[in-house]
C-alpha cells in the first residue's frame, strides 16, 4: 500500500517551489520516493500539525494556527489534510 495518496503528491508536484528553489520531483513516482526519502508526513488538520511541531522540538509558542500553516514546510492537500516536509 502506497503511503502518500494522489492528492497528496499531487499538492506536492504543484507546490513544491514554496520550499525547493527549483523542482525535486518531476512525476507522481518522483514525487513518491522523495516524500519517501524524506519522510514527509501527512496529518488531519490544523491542531495535527501543531502537534507535529511540539513533537519534534520547534518552538510554536505565540505562533496562531495560521501562521504554522504559512510555514514553508507546510502544504495543504486541499481535503483537511496537511502534508508536512522537512527541506
Amino acid at each position: 500500500m502506497r503511503e502518500y495518496d494522489d492528492a497528496v503528491l499531487e499538492c506536492f508536484l504543484n507546490n513544491q517551489l514554496q520550499l525547493f528553489p527549483e523542482p525535486v520531483a518531476d512525476s507522481m513516482e518522483e514525487a513518491e520516493s522523495f516524500l519517501e526519502d524524506c519522510m514527509a508526513v501527512v496529518v488531519d488538520g490544523v491542531e495535527e500539525v501543531l502537534e507535529y511541531f511540539e513533537e519534534e522540538g520547534i518552538d510554536t509558542e505565540g505562533a496562531a494556527g495560521a501562521e504554522i500553516l504559512e510555514a514553508d514546510e507546510v502544504f495543504e492537500v486541499g481535503d483537511g489534510r496537511y502534508l508536512i516536509v522537512e527541506g
